[in-house]
C-alpha cells in the first residue's frame, strides 16, 4: 500500500489484516479489518497518529510508507497516541527505537499504560482537553473522550483541515481497496453499513452514554473529514458517521429500529417446530425480522441485530434442568454488552423437566426486560401452542410498530 494523501501535509498510513484471525480473540472478521494510522507534517515538526500491532505484516507495511514519505531520514518530533489498546500500540517499542528522540503525547490516565505495556517511562506527556500543539502551519487540539472505549481515549483534531483523528469511534470491520468514503460502490457501502453497526454493536455498545458525551463536544468543530483507526476516511459524508453513531447509542436506552431479532436454537427440532408460528406472526404485521440460529450464528452477528431491534423472541430448550448452553452464552454476551429494554417473548421445549425459564428470568431482570409471554411445552408442540405462538408474536409486532 501506498500513503492516502487527506490534504496537504497529512496521510494515512495504513495496513489490511486480520483475515483468519478474531479481533480481541472474540469477535470474527471474515473480511479483516484495517489499521490506520496518521501522520501531520508541519513546517517545523511531524507527527505520527496511532500505531499498528506487528499483525500479518503490518509494521513493515506501515514502515515502508514511512520512509516513502521520509519519514526515515527526517526525525518523527511526536508520536501522539489516543487510545491505549494494542491494536493502536503494539509497535512503539520499536517505532520509539527507530526514532530515539521521539515525545509520545497521550492523555493523563494513558501515561502509566505505557510503562505497564511497554516499560517506556522517558519522553512521555500527557497533555490537556482542549490543549493545541503547533506544528508549523498545522495546529493539532486534543479533545478528552473518556470511555470510547476505554479510560484514557481521547481524540486529536487538525484546526486548519477540519480533520478529526477518532481512534476506535466511528470505525467499523472490514477491509476496503478505497481509503474515503466517497469512493466506495454502492455494493461496498452496504458492507460498510453492515460491518459498521457490527463493530459497534461488538466493540463499543457497552459505553454507549459515553459515545453521546463524545459527540456533543464535537458540536463547535468544523469537521471535513472524520479519519478513525479502523475502516475508511469519512470524507464525502463526514457527518453521517457521526450521526450514525449517535443514533446507535440512542438504541441503548431508545428509541430503536422497529424490527424484531428472533434468536433461537434446538436440540431435535422440538423448539424449532414452532418457529415458522412465530416468524409467520412477526411477519403478518409487516416488521423486519432477523432471524439468527445459535450456535451456526457466531454471537457476533446475533449482538449487530439485537443492538438495533426494539423486539427480540429467544427461543431455546431446556438442557439438563438449565438453558441450552450456546444461548446461554449468547445472552450473558447481550447483558455484558448492555443489551436493555427490549420487548420479549420466549419459547422452547423441555423433555423429563424444566428449568431453562429460571435461568432465563435472571436474565429478564439483569437485563430489565418486558416480558410479553412464554410459550414452555413438553415434547413436542401442539396446533394449540401453535397458535398461541402466532398470536403471541402478532401481538408483539403490533406493539413494535406503536
Amino acid at each position: 500500500m501506498k500513503p492516502d494523501k487527506l490534504a496537504d501535509g497529512v496521510y494515512r498510513v495504513a495496513a489490511k489484516v486480520g483475515v483468519r484471525d478474531l479481533f480481541e480473540g472474540i469477535w470474527p472478521i471474515p473480511d479483516g479489518v484495517m489499521l490506520n494510522s496518521y501522520v501531520v507534517m508541519g513546517t517545523n515538526k511531524r507527527v505520527l497518529i496511532d500505531m499498528v500491532k506487528d499483525w500479518d505484516g503490518a509494521l513493515s507495511d506501515v514502515s515502508a510508507q514511512l520512509q516513502s514519505l521520509s519519514l526515515g531520514s527526517l526525525p518523527l518530533d511526536y508520536i501522539v497516541i489516543n487510545h491505549m489498546e494494542p491494536d493502536h500500540t503494539g509497535a512503539m517499542a520499536k517505532i520509539v527505537e527507530q526514532f530515539p528522540g521521539v515525545e509520545i503525547l497521550c492523555s493523563e490516565k494513558a501515561v502509566p499504560l505505557i510503562k505497564h505495556f511497554y516499560k517506556i517511562e522517558k519522553q512521555v506527556r500527557a497533555v490537556k482537553d482542549g490543549e493545541t500543539l503547533d506544528l508549523g502551519g498545522k495546529t493539532l487540539q486534543f479533545l478528552m473522550t473518556p470511555n470510547i472505549h476505554w479510560p484514557e481515549t481521547m481524540m486529536t483534531y487538525v484546526k486548519e483541515d477540519g480533520i478529526l483523528f477518532s481512534c476506535d469511534a466511528f470505525g467499523s470491520f472490514g477491509r476496503y481497496d478505497h481509503c474515503f468514503d466517497d469512493e466506495l460502490n454502492e455494493q461496498e457501502m452496504e458492507h460498510l453499513a453492515s460491518e459498521t453497526e457490527r463493530y459497534y454493536a461488538n466493540i463499543v455498545s457497552s459505553f454507549s452514554s459515553f459515545v453521546l458525551k463524545g459527540v456533543a463536544k464535537l458540536d463547535g468543530l468544523s469537521i471535513t473529514m472524520v479519519a478513525p483507526s479502523h475502516g475508511v476516511v469519512w470524507r464525502g459524508e463526514p457527518q453521517k458517521i457521526i450521526g450514525w453513531y449517535k443514533r446507535l447509542a440512542t438504541y441503548m436506552q431508545g428509541p430503536r429500529e422497529k424490527e424484531v431479532a428472533v434468536v433461537w436454537s434446538s436440540m431435535y427440532g422440538n423448539t424449532q417446530a414452532l418457529l415458522s408460528s412465530i416468524v409467520d406472526g412477526l411477519r403478518s404485521e409487516g416488521v423486519v425480522v432477523h432471524v439468527l440460529q445459535v450456535p451456526q450464528t457466531h454471537e457476533s452477528f446475533v449482538l449487530e441485530k439485537v443492538w438495533r431491534s426494539e423486539g427480540l423472541v429467544i427461543g431455546m430448550p431446556t438442557y439438563e434442568y438449565k438453558m441450552f448452553p450456546p444461548m446461554y452464552h449468547v445472552l450473558d454476551i447481550l447483558d455484558r454488552s448492555h443489551v436493555q429494554g427490549r420487548k420479549v417473548i420466549r419459547f422452547g421445549s423441555f423433555g423429563w423437566s424444566g428449568g431453562a425459564q429460571k435461568q432465563f428470568d435472571e436474565f429478564t431482570t439483569s437485563m430489565k426486560l418486558d416480558c410479553k409471554g412464554v410459550i414452555e411445552y413438553q415434547g413436542s408442540p401442539t396446533e394449540e401452542d401453535k397458535k398461541k405462538a402466532y398470536e403471541l408474536a402478532k401481538a408483539l409486532a403490533k406493539e413494535i410498530k406503536g
